[in-house]
């Protein structure tokens, strides 16, 4: 397994103006209803396309879907909402089936939850690990046969910087002895680092035209902020976020430059740059803790495991 080639640091300025038409593709957004993935979501329909938006809250989807088609002039079927609940493998199965009976374009793995108290799925995975990575890892899986034939396709796993700082310590995924939250979240984005990485590396190798990005909102002032069980943790955060975070609008370059600019490359992680309004996105290399081939190995085989399903093995 040959290690991923570090490129240099890239900065694009309104790196959207290299962006398609999207008349005729189709988009699923996981957790397009709010924050960032509304912003995505509202994007890719203003460039054309249809997007499916697989939420928990449907309710609140649908009522964003309702918003949505108002504000743009939204024609029927252009904006669709169907059920998807991350940690539960049988809703996974059967959003996968229900959107992909037809080519797809683009899979932005956007919905994540943060700082929760501590949870388990139904293999007793802590729930941070099991949404944000491992849902999302099954969901792929499922969904690829419908990207192979897609236009341009493309995989944008939404991630954060914080990946840097964490630890993937995959004999404990039920941390039912000692629980951070904040320890929890960060190995979940490490998780999706790696996955981005790693799943780009086996398209290539067999010669498929998908290609898997990473990216980041920075520090974005979204509802995420609101989860975290500390009411001091929501205070501190929610301080910071208003001196430095950006809008969910600036904060989401970094994901669409990933899903829809011609100059991004998988092989930077993408966020956003400069000044909390710049449209500029800056893709950096990835740490080396993102790239090492025995623990893209040992995660992709435990994600194959406890998910049921393979993967480009």
């Amino acid at each position: 397994m040959t290690p991923l080639t570090h490129p240099t640091r890239t900065r694009l300025s309104d790196p959207l103006a290299s962006a398609p038409d999207l008349t005729g593709r189709r988009a699923v957004v996981t957790g397009g209803s709010s924050g960032l993935g509304l912003v995505t979501t509202r994007t890719l329909l203003q460039g054309g396309a249809q997007v499916v938006i697989g939420a928990r809250d449907t309710a609140r989807a649908e009522h964003a879907r309702d918003r949505l088609a108002e504000e743009l002039s939204l024609p029927a079927g252009r904006l669709i909402v169907a059920p998807l609940d991350l940690i539960d493998p049988h809703s996974i199965r059967d959003f996968a089936k229900a959107v992909g009976d037809a080519p797809l374009d683009l899979l932005v793995l956007n919905a994540g939850i943060s700082s929760v108290p501590l949870r388990h799925d139904h293999a007793g995975i802590e729930s941070q690990f099991a949404t944000n990575h491992l849902g999302h890892f099954a969901l792929t899986g499922h969904l690829l046969p419908a990207l192979e034939p897609g236009i341009e396709p493309r995989i944008v796993t939404v991630s954060s910087a914080l990946y840097t700082g964490a630890t993937l310590d995959l004999d404990e995924l039920s941390n039912r002895t000692s629980y951070s939250p904040g320890r929890a979240y960060s190995r979940s984005k490490l998780a999706n680092v790696i996955f981005a990485v790693e799943l780009q590396r086996r398209l290539s190798a067999q010669g498929s035209t998908v290609r898997s990005f990473a990216a980041h909102p920075g520090m974005a002032r979204t509802p995420l902020h609101t989860t975290y069980p500390s009411a001091a943790t929501r205070i501190l955060t929610s301080a910071v976020a208003r001196v430095i975070g950006r809008d969910p609008e600036p904060a989401d370059i970094g994901v669409l430059t990933a899903a829809l600019s011609a100059q991004a490359t998988p092989t930077l992680f993408w966020g956003p740059a400069g000044s909390k309004t710049a449209p500029d996105a800056v893709g950096q290399p990835f740490a080396a803790v993102a790239t090492d081939p025995a623990t893209a190995a040992a995660l992709w085989s435990k994600s194959e495991q406890l998910s049921g399903v393979g993967i480009l093995s």
